[in-house]
């Protein structure tokens, strides 16, 4: 290979190394907007560049709608962020394309405000912030939210139980 072909082949590693650099620093990057829409106690719609899009707050779990205290978490998740402008900061995608993220409002982490009123658990399959574990802690001590209940169940063993149940009717059913 000439001088010439190898600058220029190292030109193009240089040039794609960048791209990607540039790409990957994108996929994880914060979102700023209003929040028009309450999903659920961890999921919202935040407006970006006029378009909603789904977050699933990381690292948190709150009950399901049809659970107890479902919908006490939801208006809980929406005192606290709708209408405002959020922060979030992604950290990844979900399998169902959701945003993964921290959810700012101000300095305020409202992922750990809603484990700290007891309105969400720290989903332990994800946790990596061992600070939510203290939050958990102390709300349940205190009974605040869904820790009133002597033996709530936790999202993901509501989930689990219910396909079990759906999964049993089916074969019944046959």
């Amino acid at each position: 290979m000439t001088k010439t072909k190898v600058e220029a082949v190292k030109a193009a590693r240089v040039w794609c190394l960048a791209a990607l650099l540039a790409f990957a620093g994108l996929s994880h990057a914060d979102l700023v907007g209003p929040v028009v829409a309450i999903q659920d106690g961890d999921t919202i719609d935040v407006l970006v560049n006029r378009q909603p899009v789904r977050v699933r707050l990381a690292q948190i779990d709150a009950p399901e709608k049809r659970q107890a205290f479902g919908t006490r978490s939801r208006q809980a998740l929406a005192e606290l962020v709708f209408r405002q402008s959020v922060r979030v900061a992604e950290t990844g995608r979900d399998r169902y394309g959701r945003v993964i993220g921290t959810v700012y409002l101000g300095n305020v982490d409202v992922n750990a405000q809603m484990v700290r009123e007891g309105m969400a658990w720290v989903y332990r399959q994800y946790a990596k912030d061992r600070g939510l574990y203290e939050l958990e802690r102390q709300a349940q001590a205190s009974r605040r939210g869904l820790w009133v209940d002597p033996e709530p169940v936790p999202p993901w063993e509501y989930r689990r139980d219910k396909r079990e149940r759906s999964l049993a009717a089916k074969r019944q059913a046959q």
